[in-house]
């Protein structure tokens, strides 16, 4: 979220979440009419869809699509951030906006299923679903609510512990956003990826992701995509790392977009009884669900 959000000047907009249809937007940031019409617009097959959960490697796909389009050449992408170059589609105005954009239109979103262009359903267009394991995503979620001003400041972690477990936060529950996502594959060009994949081979996901979009790059492009994509050459890519979001909206001095990159960060936050706790409801939550996640870096390590 970037140039295109509310950049008045001045002191810091009181920010709230407001819900639509059971789904908590930002205030300020989200026209609830406007995203409510997102499901009618017209989808052209070029079209491709980020969809995350937040902190789950939202920007991370913005470099990598960014880098893709452009065949690997990183001086082309230096003119626009990547937030402008594949904005958000729940901060676009309107759908003359939307219709009148060249393609293909990449757009990145933390959207729910529901509100999702009902035309997916028909293999219109295609969607990229990045997972990342919820310990480490709420870790991420509470250091990003430390400094991001249109989020509300946690009074500490174990608060930020009990809002997410609730799905009283901006993407709501981390299980439902997955699920309802995931249980629609089927009807959607849908390609699922995980961070934790993306952290220990990135070559072969960005493999997965030109074949996924059709897109046809030599080795040595390939090979310039996956450079520039690294954690480290991000988080000192101005264009990639949000440090240029104005003041308003992140209060840079608190902390990075871009912090750790890391597998297992929860670790160092997450009590004895927060762990089992969390475990008992992923247990419950994620019993019918086939996917797996890796929880630790070692786990990364193949033998």
């Amino acid at each position: 979220m970037a140039e295109s959000l509310n950049q008045s000047g001045g002191e810091t907009s009181d920010y709230k979440l407001v819900p639509l249809r059971g789904f908590n937007l930002i205030s300020g940031i989200h026209n609830p009419e406007a995203v409510d019409k997102i499901q009618n617009f017209e989808i052209r097959d070029s079209d491709v869809f980020v969809i995350t959960y937040p902190k789950s490697g939202t920007i991370w796909l913005q470099q990598i699509l960014s880098l893709i389009e452009v065949k690997g050449d990183v001086t082309a992408t230096r003119d626009q951030l990547n937030s402008d170059r594949i904005p958000w589609i729940e901060l676009v105005e309107s759908e003359k906006q939307f219709d009148s954009a060249p393609s293909p239109r990449i757009r990145v979103s933390h959207l729910a299923y529901k509100f999702m262009p009902l035309q997916l359903k028909q293999k219109k267009g295609k969607v990229i679903y990045v997972a990342r394991n919820p310990k480490d995503a709420l870790v991420s979620y509470y250091h990003f609510h430390k400094y991001a001003n249109m989020l509300e400041t946690p009074k500490d972690f174990d608060s930020f512990f009990e809002k997410f477990m609730e799905g009283n936060v901006y993407g709501n529950c981390w299980f439902e956003h997955v699920k309802g996502w995931y249980s629609h594959k089927d009807e959607m060009n849908f390609l699922y990826i995980t961070y934790e994949d993306m952290i220990k081979d990135l070559r072969s996901v960005v493999e997965k992701i030109i074949s996924f979009l059709e897109r046809d790059l030599t080795t040595q492009q390939l090979n310039d995509v996956v450079e520039h994509s690294t954690f480290k050459n991000m988080k000192t890519n101005p264009q990639a790392n949000y440090q240029q979001v104005p003041v308003i909206l992140l209060n840079h001095q608190l902390g990075a977009f871009l912090r750790k990159g890391t597998v297992g960060d929860w670790k160092n936050y997450f009590t004895v009884a927060q762990n089992e706790r969390f475990d008992k409801v992923y247990q419950q939550k994620m019993k019918d669900v086939p996917l797996s996640f890796k929880w630790d870096m070692s786990e990364l390590i193949t033998p």
